[in-house]
């Protein structure tokens, strides 16, 4: 078994997505299984179980941890860790199966292959529900981090608006509330003697280089221009898109 550039024909390059595919468990086309050759067990969460309707007699106990886990028709029967936890996946194959398929797995082409009787079979990854399940993850470990521990290290300051120039609303910072009213009166004085480090627009920023950051339009000089047709909006949208228009310039 063997991987070439027409395996990861459809892979978008460069990537660190992990591989996630598609089985058929039970007679259910089962989405959002991770395949994971550092898993040292075969696991089916347990809200996915219970979608699947299986038979909870199937159930046996298993009095051991677990550490640190977070195309072709192939027919076998697997024996899966029920786990009752949070997760983004439904399943995750790990090298028990791997092992038993006799598999070669290809993260950079999103691939598994597998040796069948007279041929060699594949399973190909979903890179974009991949991606949707790594993203899941973070979200869950942010929301860990500050909604679940609330460590008093992870608490997030509240903040008051303080306003440097008198009778301009535009021109106001933003400072931490737990301030002693010494340091904060301090503070605030300190900021309005140094008003000139500020921008407050754009034009207070002319010594910035082009090489730092410009607004350019991504388009191919050698086309010829297509002028569009006049598109007609609400009179609300019609002044909103004018102001704008003229704030740019």
């Amino acid at each position: 078994m063997s991987f070439n550039k027409e395996d990861a024909r459809g892979v978008k390059q460069p990537h660190n997505d992990p591989l996630v595919i598609m089985l058929t468990i039970e007679g259910f086309n089962t989405k959002r299984i991770l395949v994971d050759n550092g898993s040292s067990a075969d696991i089916i969460y347990l809200p996915a179980f219970q979608q699947l309707k299986l038979d909870l007699g199937r159930l046996r106990h298993f009095d051991s941890p677990l550490v640190s886990f977070s195309g072709d028709r192939l027919t076998r029967q697997l024996d899966f860790l029920v786990v009752d936890c949070p997760s983004s996946y439904n399943v995750i194959i790990g090298r028990p199966t791997l092992n038993r398929w006799k598999s070669a797995i290809s993260t950079y082409c999103l691939k598994v292959k597998f040796p069948k009787e007279n041929d060699v079979g594949e399973v190909k990854g979903d890179q974009v529900l991949a991606r949707k399940c790594y993203q899941a993850v973070l979200a869950a470990k942010e929301n860990h981090t500050y909604t679940i521990e609330e460590k008093e290290e992870d608490k997030i300051e509240t903040l008051e608006t303080v306003e440097l120039v008198k009778g301009e609303a535009t021109k106001t910072t933003r400072i931490g509330m737990t301030l002693s009213p010494e340091m904060r009166a301090g503070l605030v004085q300190f900021l309005k003697e140094n008003l000139n480090v500020f921008a407050w627009s754009y034009e207070d920023m002319p010594s910035i280089s082009p090489k730092v950051i410009q607004h350019k339009l991504n388009v191919n000089p050698e086309r010829k221009p297509v002028q569009q047709k006049r598109r007609v909006f609400a009179p609300e949208r019609n002044k909103a898109i004018t102001d704008d228009f003229n704030y740019c310039w």
